[in-house]
């Protein structure tokens, strides 16, 4: 079995692009900084994991995962190669997305800015109008 949780923040806003075609897909590329549970001196306190969300994930994170949003993913491993403009082999790492969730409140992340939907009083986010045909659930 092929599965892996991760929660983390995110690094960058995602690099987003569409597939070619007639029946085009949004392809979403972002990278998340995960805490190491043991860190030792001297060491890296975080991993950096490359994450790709293809389709309704890929367009929820351009919508809404932007640097340093906290969120929690669950997907594959996937590996591969390619040859770069100098002819050496590159060898890759991603987590092919299956689910993609917020993991804080929007109040206790302060870098987000104010062209995101506002929270209400209670704490919850307030829905944009409108936005139901976009949502990655029905």
């Amino acid at each position: 079995m092929n599965k892996v949780t991760l929660i983390g923040r995110v690094v960058r806003d995602a690099d987003i692009r569409y597939s070619q075609g007639q029946n085009t897909t949004c392809i979403a590329r972002y990278t998340l900084a995960v805490d190491r549970k043991f860190k030792q001196e001297g060491q890296p306190t975080a991993d950096f994991i490359n994450c790709i969300a293809f389709g309704k994930l890929g367009e929820f994170a351009e919508k809404y995962l932007h640097k340093g949003v906290k969120i929690a993913v669950t997907g594959r491993i996937q590996t591969g190669s390619y040859k770069n403009k100098d002819g050496n082999t590159v060898y890759t790492t991603d987590v092919v997305v299956e689910e993609q969730e917020f993991c804080e409140s929007k109040s206790s992340n302060q870098s987000q800015s104010n062209d995101r939907p506002q929270s209400s009083p209670d704490d919850f986010m307030k829905i944009p109008d409108g936005i139901e045909d976009s949502l990655p659930f029905s």
